[in-house]
């Protein structure tokens, strides 16, 4: 029910226009299948703000936070305006 695109597809999103076709394209084609997506390796805002523009679920990467353990990360969603993008 998920499609997650890889981050090799992410990292020039904002660089390579045949990275950002594609990228749309795979939101496209995921949505009209009934599957929600989500992208990973996102490492800039730029990067979040063109996903959300393209109608993409759900994004990961070191733009939301590093790695953590559970406790940290528990508090970071509480705290952090990034959680919600």
């Amino acid at each position: 029910d998920t499609l997650k695109i890889d981050k090799a597809f992410i990292r020039d999103v904002m660089k390579e226009q045949d990275d950002a076709a594609l990228v749309k394209a795979i939101i496209n084609m995921a949505h009209s299948l009934g599957l929600q997506v989500i992208a990973e390796g996102v490492e800039d805002e730029t990067q979040t703000h063109f996903l959300k523009e393209q109608g993409c679920d759900y994004s990961q990467g070191y733009f939301y936070s590093r790695p953590a353990p559970q406790l940290e990360f528990e508090d970071w969603l509480r705290s952090n305006h990034r959680a919600q993008m």
